[in-house]
């Protein structure tokens, strides 16, 4: 796997564009990712709406470039892999993630269908962490391992990427202790379609 030539915080000076079109490359040359979300809906499932809404938030944060539409196109095109060259994706949602209140209520109704639909996708394994599971592990933030060699830990500041050993053992060890509070396949879509049910109250 290729190693990194700028860090996060480089890419994100250059705009959304440079910087989702440089994850979406990440992403092409990764066979197995493992990823975990506890407060907003993994990247490779956003709908377009929720991308947009969710990268207004970002530039506006960070004072990036404001070239929301390319930010869009490239964290979108994930999508297109799956189901290709036998990617796997094994990923946690935490029940938070279906909550946190991005772009509205319409936005987030669409987000929540995709998200159920998203059970079926060739090659995904997709868990929910409930609020009140019991956790083997504290939370920590949004992560990211790809192929086992390279791990991407999402920050408020600068946004760190490992590549030693040591810290891939660490990040593999957490998802491991995170996965054992998930729930799956028919449990973990009760959960989506309950969140879903109370915000079309």
């Amino acid at each position: 796997m290729a190693e990194p030539t700028k860090t996060w915080d480089e890419l994100h000076e250059e705009g959304m564009g440079p910087t989702q079109e440089a994850f979406l490359d990440l992403v092409r040359q990764t066979r197995e990712t493992k990823h975990y979300c506890p407060d907003v809906i993994w990247g490779n499932l956003q709908t377009p709406e929720y991308v947009r809404a969710m990268l207004a938030l970002v530039v506006d944060f960070l004072e990036s470039p404001r070239d929301i539409e390319a930010g869009v196109q490239a964290r979108t095109a994930r999508a297109e892999l799956f189901g290709k060259d036998g990617r796997t994706y094994r990923t946690l949602l935490g029940e938070q993630a279906l909550r946190s209140n991005i772009g509205g209520v319409e936005v987030m109704r669409g987000q929540l269908e995709h998200v159920l639909e998203s059970f079926d996708i060739p090659g995904v394994t997709l868990g929910i962490i409930p609020s009140r599971a019991q956790l083997a592990v504290f939370p920590g933030n949004s992560f990211g391992i790809f192929d086992g060699q390279r791990v991407e830990v999402e920050l408020f500041g600068s946004s760190p990427t490992y590549t030693d050993e040591a810290q891939i053992r660490r990040y593999e060890t957490a998802f491991g202790l995170l996965e054992q509070s998930a729930v799956f396949g028919e449990d973990a879509k009760y959960i989506v379609q309950a969140e879903l049910a109370a915000i079309q109250q």
